[in-house]
């Protein structure tokens, strides 16, 4: 799965130093802990490198989420997690200003009521349908 870009000036504040930065990125992982074992968490210079091994593609997109949903990560590689081909087809989705998760399932399912759809999928990264903010990136299962 390569390189996934973040916005690096917004998401969850976890870490006041980077000394501190990869075991509390991992720490946060394992909280809700999608599927990784042996989870590994390197950072440098806002670059996050994962490692490890799952048997679920969604376990891994889910990690890389919720590693790059974190202040002061611009990029997560996921080079080093061992994971299947995706089994769903999967696109990501970066929240504007104004978004809510009705309207973004109104846009990709042409049903606002479909929200849950999308929460379910991004359950580690989303802890509250109403509580999204911009430039959380989230991933929407296609039909």
């Amino acid at each position: 799965m390569g390189l996934f870009d973040f916005v690096k000036s917004v998401g969850r504040k976890l870490f006041d130093n980077e000394s501190d930065a990869a075991e509390k990125i991992r720490a946060n992982i394992e909280q809700d802990n999608p599927g990784i074992k042996d989870l590994k968490v390197d950072f440098n210079n806002g670059v996050v490198s994962l490692s490890g091994t799952t048997e679920d593609s969604a376990a891994m997109e889910k990690a890389v989420l919720m590693a790059g949903n974190v202040s002061g990560v611009a990029e997560v590689r996921a080079d080093g997690v061992k994971a299947p081909e995706a089994g769903e087809q999967i696109e990501y989705y970066v929240i504007e200003k104004g978004d809510t998760l009705s309207a973004i399932a109104k846009k990709y399912y042409g049903k606002a009521s479909d929200y849950p759809r999308i929460f379910e999928a991004n359950r580690e990264v989303i802890k509250d349908p109403d509580l999204i903010f911009p430039g959380q990136k989230i991933r929407i299962p296609l039909v």
